[in-house]
């Protein structure tokens, strides 16, 4: 097996790009994903990736509860996944020389649901979930989750790593 073969596959594999809002003790939180896919019709079921060392995922693991914002194939989702791209915590990119968390949300226009979790106001749509299960998975977890509340915002293609040339493949 040729590691770099493998490597180079991997970058080719698309996937959607997406906001996951959560909340915990009433600070939403954004971050990006694209490791994302539908696991079951009855009852509907998303899984999710997660890396283990998440804000996001300690959110969740807390509240059990998040949303997905479904990013547009425009400029405004271009802009949104640019802006969600980079971790909160600047420690995880070696040379940064900002080291602060920071709020992702910030200056971002957004609502919430009822769970008090973020739903963009630049999103296609969104999806509400309710955490069921939380599987080890290397150095991600994924959370499989059940659907609970969505909208549609606007009719328009979903943002794709194929759109925006963007890997994450590790």
């Amino acid at each position: 097996m040729s590691e770099r073969d493998v490597h180079r596959i991997m970058d080719e594999l698309p996937y959607g790009l997406y906001i996951i809002g959560s909340q915990r003790e009433g600070e939403a939180n954004g971050m990006m994903a694209d490791w994302l896919i539908q696991v079951s019709f009855r009852p509907r079921l998303v899984a999710v990736a997660f890396e283990n060392d998440a804000r996001t995922l300690a959110n969740v693991r807390e509240s059990r509860a998040f949303t997905i914002n479904l990013l547009p194939e425009d400029r405004e989702g271009m802009a949104l996944a640019a802006h969600f791209a980079q971790p909160c915590d600047d420690a995880k990119i070696g040379g940064r020389l900002d080291r602060g968390a920071r709020r992702k949300l910030e200056g971002i226009p957004h609502g919430r649901t009822e769970r008090g979790c973020p739903v963009l106001d630049g999103a296609m749509a969104w999806l509400e979930c309710e955490a069921e299960q939380f599987v080890p998975t290397g150095d991600h977890t994924l959370v499989v989750a059940r659907t609970v509340d969505g909208r549609l915002l606007r009719e328009t293609a979903p943002l794709t790593s194929t759109y925006t040339g963007w890997v994450y493949s590790g």
